[in-house]
């Protein structure tokens, strides 16, 4: 029985086998790791330079909201569901453009797909079929707000990310904030690498195909649930997953749709607006699953 990133046959049920399968897995990580922290660098010195430009952006996009938000969630980091969370709290974005930043977001999954067997073309795949879902329900929820009237109401917020600590608004510093999200990337991929190949080494991968339903039209159903997951988890499995070849495409679209990182978190921290939160999921998963099915089927 083989593992997925070796080249020969392994038993696997022998102490070798198992160390064989780990030492494989660490290897092909440790491989990506370098490429991980130039990119996750690059994006701390875009994200620190250009955050005010964007927030104004943001705000006085008016009716092109649901555009400038898809183009501004392509980009591979959590930030932008994070800040476009705290403006519709404040009543500052309608609810389509939210929608739109949530489903453009595809935080790792750029990054890993990069260092993926035909690389470039995943990428331009994901971010095709992602701009049209984002821009095509984006605007499909806001003409349905401007219809019926439904317009968000502003109301007093703070910045959940100064009151979380969690060091974003600390101007300048780069290197700092690369290396963690290096380090927690990292060790998401390689955690899942190694539970991932044992695993298959274990059942072989017919076993777990059917395990995940990748024969039927529920499999995105499923991934859009694991995509709920708010941290780069769940990115990072269901990528690994898509470029071992157990999801489908559409499946991965499906789970990188509500992979909205830290944005989901933003807005559950209003207790007030619980039921409207979970309206969000709802409408969040349904464009999601969807276009995930279509594609699943194509």
């Amino acid at each position: 029985m083989t593992f997925l990133h070796a080249h020969v046959e392994v038993p696997i049920y022998s102490a070798q086998g198992f160390f064989d399968v780990i030492f494989e897995s660490v290897l092909h990580s440790l491989k990506i790791l370098p490429f991980l922290f130039v990119a996750f660098l690059v994006i701390e010195f875009l994200e620190h330079k250009a955050q005010d430009k964007i927030k104004h952006i943001f705000t006085r996009a008016g009716a092109l909201g649901p555009m400038v938000a898809t183009v501004l969630g392509c980009i591979p980091q959590c930030g932008f569901s994070v800040m476009s969370a705290n403006l519709y709290s404040s009543g500052i974005i309608t609810l389509g453009t939210l929608i739109a930043v949530f489903l453009a977001t595809s935080d790792e999954a750029i990054i890993l797909l990069a260092t993926a067997h035909n690389g470039s073309f995943e990428i331009f795949k994901l971010l095709v079929a992602k701009i049209i879902i984002a821009l095509f329900f984006g605007y499909l929820i806001y003409f349905i707000e401007k219809k019926t009237h439904n317009h968000h109401h502003h109301h007093h917020s703070h910045d959940l990310c100064e009151q979380d600590h969690c060091g974003c608004e600390e101007n300048g510093k780069i290197l700092r904030p690369a290396l963690i999200h290096t380090v927690k990337v990292f060790g998401f991929l390689l955690l899942f690498t190694v539970i991932i190949d044992l695993f298959v080494a274990f059942i072989g991968t017919d076993a777990l195909s059917h395990l995940l339903l990748s024969e039927s039209i529920f499999q995105p159903l499923l991934s859009a649930i694991i995509g709920f997951i708010p941290n780069c988890a769940s990115s990072v499995l269901l990528t690994q997953l898509y470029i071992e070849g157990t999801l489908t495409f559409g499946s991965l679209i499906a789970g990188l749709c509500t992979n909205a990182g830290a944005g989901l978190l933003v807005l559950f921290r209003n207790k007030s607006k619980f039921k409207e939160n979970l309206k969000i999921i709802g409408i969040l998963y349904a464009c999601s699953v969807i276009p995930g099915i279509i594609l699943h089927i194509i």
